[in-house]
């Protein structure tokens, strides 16, 4: 017996029999011809045919992983489309063909100049990387038929792996594992790759163990050998004993279906955040206490134009259903920044996230859809469930927008009853996103049922560190003081009122800091289905006074080293 370290991305444990998978084996270029013998023409030809089947198997890709995981995973897919379509690669691969390169060369040359500046990098920009190989490799297995006419799809046949597989590879892509069946593959262990990488995330939400970065020693694991994989302490065990097998093969931690409290009697409601409609079972099963962000934004994308008020209404009262006892958190659409709608016609600006976004578009440019979409809301509020439904504001800077929507929302209800379709007004709250809500989070909680933070923008906006720029991943930290403070000042703004306060962001996901979090005043936090079971047993095992003690002592923190030797935890990625 050997163990292997690594880093950890999903928390669960796995055993099976080690299957090597490597693609490259079908990648192997040939020897490269001299440049007069290339016909320019064909070879130009090729590389679009390449790229037309490519974009046609991406956008497969993305609604199959849509369905299976959720619309926020499948969205690498948009962005491995961006990258097939980038003009200056285009430029590139073409030009090298004019200049006598055959296709597949052409684009492995210019691929791997890309691939080795991401690698160069460091920290989240690395891990790009791997997108770009998905791209790159798929047009390679296009042009040299190694695809079976699937448009890049690998000859390994990812989604028919034996039960029981543990699959080893030096790397996989986000399309290899998004092609994954969880209840065949046992684990996943690789030699390069980060706990932030997307193939990471969507294993993550597919809830199947795996071990990242494990490094050359990984090698050394032949075909057919057992191997275990423990994705929460990141390592790998070769040839386990039977006790190591045993514990691995428990089907993970059981779903706790009651709602959970601390050790003292503090109830704290686990909810989870979902992008779509196949999100909703799985996280019902793993326990969920109703869903804490619903986000609405996928029922405006792969499509010609928006969603109408019917379609809007069936996939909350879907929702309240799948959740009938429980409370159902809508955002309402938040749109812009990092999430375009091509037919929504949305402003190009410089800076995004700082421009025409969330609930600024929805009072200005599309307050008819803002009116949509209440109408579908407060007409699935009085449906039978409908009393556990909440609506929530995103990117609120301005108690005037909290006014001119709760406004916009009571001219709905009155418009609803001159008609006379029934209705009812649910809770109504607003997304803590920006230093500006939690300076104002007593005004705003004055004004609203309650107020949800989403620490992934939060964390974005205090330390001025776009976290879709991964340069500056290292300055985009939950766990740093100003951060901890904001969280701080937001839960003290309700504490004493009518209203609840809730974390939506990935933060509340992770049981490590749980007791914070508990400690800081949260009455609920969601997060992706798969760690709900593991925070619900955390709660039970927080005392609620220690846990004060706690978020103290971490508030008086001036670094993020001070804040992460008081939560006794080691050194981690943002």
């Amino acid at each position: 017996m050997r163990t292997l370290d690594g880093v950890g991305s999903t928390p669960r444990s796995g055993v099976g029999t080690a299957r090597w998978y490597r693609p490259e084996a079908d990648l192997t270029l040939p020897d490269r011809p001299a440049p007069e013998s290339v016909d320019v023409d064909t070879e130009l030809a090729r590389y679009e045919s390449a790229r037309d089947a490519v974009r046609e198997a991406l956008r497969e890709a993305r609604d199959r992983t849509a369905e299976r995981v959720g619309e926020e995973e499948a969205a690498v897919f948009e962005a491995h489309e961006g990258f097939l379509d980038d003009p200056t690669i285009i430029e590139d691969v073409e030009a090298a063909i004019r200049d006598g390169t055959p296709a597949p060369h052409a684009v492995a040359d210019r691929f791997g100049e890309a691939v080795a500046q991401f690698e160069g990098m460091e920290g989240r920009m690395a891990e790009r990387a791997d997108d770009l190989r998905d791209v790159r490799d798929r047009l390679l297995r296009a042009l040299l038929g190694a695809d079976g006419g699937e448009g890049g799809q690998a000859v390994t046949d990812l989604a028919a792996l034996p039960d029981g597989t543990v699959l080893l590879a030096e790397r996989l892509t986000p399309s290899d594992t998004a092609t994954l069946d969880p209840d065949a593959v046992a684990g996943i262990a690789t030699i390069e790759g980060g706990r932030t990488s997307h193939a990471a995330i969507i294993a993550r939400s597919l809830a199947i163990p795996a071990v990242v970065g494990v490094g050359a020693e990984l090698d050394s694991v032949a075909d057919g050998e057992t191997v275990l994989v423990d994705g929460e302490a990141g390592k790998v065990v070769v040839d386990p004993d039977e006790d190591l097998r045993a514990a691995a093969r428990e089907a993970g931690p059981e779903a706790i279906r009651d709602r959970v409290e601390t050790i003292d009697g503090r109830s704290v409601e686990v909810a989870t955040n979902v992008g779509g409609e196949a999100e909703l079972a799985p996280a019902a099963e793993r326990g969920a206490d109703g869903i804490g962000l619903f986000r609405t934004e996928f029922l405006f994308v792969d499509r010609e134009a928006p969603p109408t008020e019917d379609e809007q209404y069936e996939a909350v009262t879907a929702a309240l259903s799948a959740f009938s006892d429980d409370r159902v958190v809508v955002r309402t659409l938040d749109v812009g920044g990092d999430k375009p709608v091509p037919y929504l016609d949305l402003p190009d600006e410089p800076n995004p996230f700082l421009g025409r976004r969330g609930i600024r578009l929805s009072l200005d440019e599309h307050a008819d859809l803002f009116e949509t979409q209440l109408r579908a809301l407060l007409r699935a509020a009085a449906t039978e469930d409908g009393d556990g439904l909440a609506v929530m504001f995103p990117l609120v800077t301005r108690v005037e927008e909290v006014e001119r929507a709760v406004a916009r929302v009571e001219a709905v209800a009155d418009d609803l009853t001159s008609e006379g379709v029934d209705h009812a007004v649910p809770e109504l709250g607003a997304m803590v996103e920006t230093p500006a809500a939690a300076f104002l989070a007593d005004a705003l909680a004055e004004r609203l049922d309650f107020l949800s933070v989403g620490t992934n923008d939060l964390a974005q906006y205090v330390m001025a560190a776009d976290r879709g720029n991964d340069a500056v991943a290292d300055y985009h930290d939950p766990l740093h003081p100003a951060v901890l403070r904001a969280l701080d000042r937001t839960t003290a703004a309700v504490e004493g009122t009518d209203a609840w306060v809730g974390m939506c962001g990935e933060m509340a996901g992770d049981p490590a800091l749980t007791e914070l979090l508990v400690g800081l005043g949260f009455d609920e936090l969601s997060m992706s289905a798969v760690t709900v079971p593991d925070v619900k047993r955390r709660v039970r095992e927080v005392d609620a006074d220690a846990a004060r003690s706690l978020a103290a002592d971490a508030l008086a923190c001036e670094t993020r080293s001070e804040v992460l030797d008081v939560l006794g935890l080691d050194d981690r990625a943002a």
